[in-house]
């Protein structure tokens, strides 16, 4: 039996998708695949033309009626993490400062020999920035 081989995409609902996609783009410095529209915003969260892509979404998105969950139950707050390279740490750490934004830690995570900084975005999701040690 073959397994999954990756994630290929994340999808996070949000009510505003320029102010979620500004943040995406100019705080966290994420590339755009394209320019926004009022329902969706694409972006690289990797090396260019590579997946995973993130994904920014105003409304439904495909088999919400099928989910389980009541309507306005079906989608939260979420948690991810974006790996960020020991070296460019400091520099996203200010880029959000610089916004604003409050970072909270950083966490020690021995089991994983890395270490971790959060935050929310503007729709109380909370991204991590995630950077392995050095051996």
């Amino acid at each position: 039996m073959s397994a999954p081989r990756g994630l290929s995409e994340l999808v996070l609902i949000t009510t505003d998708v320029g102010r979620a996609a500004a943040f995406y783009r100019d705080v966290v410095g994420l590339t755009p695949l394209a320019p926004a529209s009022p329902e969706w915003a694409w972006f690289w969260s990797g090396e260019a033309n590579a997946s995973p892509y993130f994904a920014l979404r105003r409304g439904t998105l495909l088999f919400e009626e099928k989910s389980p969950l009541a309507a306005g139950q079906r989608f939260g707050r979420a948690h991810f993490a974006l790996r960020v390279e020991r070296e460019d740490l400091d520099r996203c750490l200010a880029r959000l400062r610089a916004a604003g934004i409050e970072v909270l830690g950083p966490v020690a995570l021995d089991w994983m020999n890395a270490d971790s900084v959060y935050f929310y975005d503007p729709d109380a999701n909370l991204v991590e920035y995630w950077t392995p040690r050095r051996p």
